[in-house]
């Protein structure tokens, strides 16, 4: 298992094939808008992680992990593929599906529980124990630590497992065909949240949509 980290862009080559692709990005926030993307993380499931980190003033010009995000011929596999999805499309220019989400699956099968975290499924489903000390950390410094680099890509490295499980478990319940309306709607949602519909419910009766 080994991490690998690239400045911009991904090389050249680099996790070709037809796996599907765990993502995750880090940020100096949760606001799109005004908070930059400064890390993804991708893995194919094989063992080893990538990590891109892009620096202040980013163009965004990263040829080769655009290409594996926009190939949709490949699963893209998030934990809350929502923010993600919103932070690529904004930065990089990409709609990184198709999707599967493990939050929705987990909020749709594990409705035994209200923890829905990446630690708090990878705890049950897989016994694995994954540290959220670097969380709010700041990604945007100039060096990331190895704290930071191996909580990156932690996020990613249990992602193919996870999916695996949950699979079974929406199968089994019957909720696999909703799960995968959600996972395919996905994108639309984050194009909302970009246009300005992040916090409103379009859906709802009574909210009103003047401000």
């Amino acid at each position: 298992m080994t991490v690998h980290f690239h400045e911009e862009d991904l090389p050249e080559g680099v996790l070709e094939g037809t796996s599907a692709l765990a993502v995750d990005t880090e940020t100096m926030g949760l606001i799109t808008h005004r908070d930059r993307l400064c890390v993804v993380q991708i893995s194919d499931g094989s063992g080893d992680e990538h990590l891109v980190r892009f620096n202040p003033g980013s163009e965004y010009d990263a040829p080769n992990l655009c290409a594996l995000l926009a190939d949709q011929s490949r699963v893209k596999l998030y934990h809350y593929a929502r923010f993600d999805l919103a932070a690529i499309q904004y930065y990089l220019g990409v709609m990184a599906g198709p999707v599967f989400c493990t939050k929705i699956g987990s909020k749709l099968v594990r409705t035994y529980t209200d923890r829905h975290g990446l630690k708090n499924l990878a705890t049950e489903l897989i016994n694995a124990d994954i540290s959220k000390h670097q969380q709010s950390s700041d990604w945007g410094g100039p060096v990331l630590s190895d704290a930071q680099r191996d909580y990156a890509a932690s996020d990613v490295r249990y992602l193919h497992a996870l999916r695996d499980e949950l699979t079974v478990r929406l199968e089994r319940e019957g909720r696999m065909e909703m799960a995968q309306s959600c996972f395919d709607f996905l994108p639309t949602r984050a194009l909302l949240d970009i246009a300005g519909w992040d916090g409103r419910d379009i859906f709802s009766h009574n909210e009103g949509y003047y401000k």
